[in-house]
């Protein structure tokens, strides 16, 4: 998938007026998460978290329609779910997304690094010891795995260019 291409897709779908500036794109082999920037409600009396989120979940109820429109759209055209976010100050919420089934094989080593998450009460299940590991490893990793994205976008324009 072209990420330059998809980019310009959501830039010309998306009404002006919804965010602050260009929307976050996320892409996996499932699912395409938008989430952009809401402006910060006006200084004033009251609670500034719960005035960003009062902002947030006001944005996810107006535009329910039109952003549902705009992911059939897409979804015809990509291939991929899409899911919806917003960003408000530092307050952040992911509105309805995927949770995907993921298969694996383990080795005992690997199982016993489940099992002791789980004995210690880290994680309820073998599948949430397992989500727990990878958020970890993704939080530690990121800088790395940025960089392996990066790399793979090259390989991927180099491919582009090249014959048909």
């Amino acid at each position: 998938m072209d990420r330059t291409e998809l980019a310009g897709w959501f830039a010309g779908r998306l009404p002006d007026d919804w965010f602050t500036g260009p929307v976050e794109l996320t892409v996996d082999r499932d699912e395409i998460t938008v989430v952009g920037t809401l402006a910060e409600p006006a200084a004033g009396e009251g609670d500034a978290a719960a005035a960003r989120a009062g902002r947030i979940e006001r944005f996810r109820e107006e535009t329910r329609g039109r952003r549902m429109a705009i992911a059939d759209a897409a979804q015809e055209r990509y291939g991929r779910s899409v899911a919806w976010g917003a960003a408000c100050g530092d307050t952040r919420q992911l509105f309805t997304h995927a949770s995907v089934p993921v298969m694996t094989r383990l080795r005992q080593p690997e199982r016993l690094v489940l099992d002791t998450l789980v004995d210690a009460g880290v994680a309820r299940s073998r599948s949430e010891a397992l989500v727990w590991a990878v958020r970890l490893v993704g939080r530690h990793a990121d800088d790395w795995l940025t960089e392996l994205r990066e790399a793979m976008a090259s390989v991927e324009k180099v491919r582009g260019r090249g014959p048909q």
